[in-house]
């Protein structure tokens, strides 16, 4: 279970970045019933670091403090991607991660990752301005170019700085369920949960549901999961043709309807497999999937295990059944 977590800081760290980590972190909600982490920020290089921002910070523990870390966060800093970094820094990760120590960096401090050799034959994220100088550097790396973050158990690297929350909350999602992540994701008013794959950069922002626009369409959308649709449907919604609908969803959202609601309903079945001892068919028919089947074949697809697998991770073990 995750108890301690370090987040190390080197000069000219990203004061946004490292505030992510210890939003979700470092934080006491026990008023809420929520996990309290035992978390210190650790300094890589002296004890006195200056930031990005222009100002500077005092930070009390030295590397000694990783030893004890269960999960050690990196966030990004200036000129990360052609600095060297201490040596000692680096063999800490190293011994870290050799003792089963998730590690996970925001932004640039992948680069402090691939330093220390963790990316050689991983899969990593990167932002999109830095994935082509993190792919020539270290050669070995699996950039993936386009997506928000990535878990390569026990290296989780995550792209711009609002992909740094969703690599958090996923690794709380992950050790505490979805109940805790979404509750802690409410008191910082950020969407609970966006899929590690989900591209980056859209053109234009979510629009706010107001008017015929695509906005209303997706919060109908939303409530109504379990309603099989086409586009032509959702176009008459949003009064446009499908053509416009389509072309303007895309514009919008970066996807298509359908993948979106296809990401919808696995999320809403996530949920539900984790918070409710609902049948796997029960579950399937309120996501949209009709049967077990389906939602089996989206979730091997998707997520990459079965809804049993999911339930038995997040959850415990799954109440008895005889369909799924």
């Amino acid at each position: 279970m995750l108890n301690n977590v370090a987040a190390v800081l080197l000069d000219g760290v990203h004061p946004f970045e490292l505030g992510v980590v210890c939003e979700v972190f470092g934080l006491d909600r026990s008023d809420q019933g929520l996990p309290v982490y035992d978390f210190a920020v650790v300094s890589g290089e002296g004890p006195v670091l200056t930031t990005h921002a222009g100002f500077s910070l005092r930070v009390e523990h030295g590397l000694e403090r990783l030893e004890e870390a269960d999960l050690i966060a990196i966030p990004a800093g200036e000129q990360y991607g052609s600095r060297e970094f201490p040596e000692p820094l680096l063999d800490a990760l190293r011994r870290a991660t050799e003792r089963g120590t998730r590690v996970l960096s925001v932004c640039s401090g992948v680069f402090v990752l691939g330093a220390a050799g963790l990316l050689d034959d991983r899969r990593c994220a990167a932002h999109w301005r830095q994935a082509d100088e993190l792919a020539v550097r270290f050669p070995r790396a699996r950039v993936e170019r386009d997506v928000l973050y990535v878990d390569e158990n026990p290296v989780i690297t995550s792209a711009g700085s609002a992909a740094g929350i969703d690599s958090c909350l996923h690794i709380v999602r992950q050790e505490h369920g979805s109940e805790v992540a979404n509750a802690i994701a409410r008191r910082m008013v950020v969407p609970p949960h966006r899929d590690g794959g989900q591209a980056q950069y859209v053109k234009r922002p979510m629009p706010t549901a107001r008017g015929d626009t695509v906005g209303e369409v997706l919060v109908w959308m939303g409530r109504n999961l379990d309603r099989t649709v086409t586009v032509e449907e959702l176009a008459d919604r949003a009064h446009m043709s499908a053509r416009t609908f389509a072309r303007r969803f895309r514009q919008e959202t970066g996807t298509t309807p359908y993948r979106w609601l296809l990401q919808q309903r696995v999320l809403l079945a996530q949920e539900l497999l984790e918070g409710t001892d609902e049948t796997v068919d029960s579950i399937a028919g309120r996501a949209g999937f009709g049967n077990a089947a389906t939602l089996r074949h989206h979730f091997l697809r998707v997520l990459g295990t079965t809804p049993h697998a999911y339930r038995r991770t997040f959850r415990g073990p799954v109440p008895l059944e005889t369909t799924g």
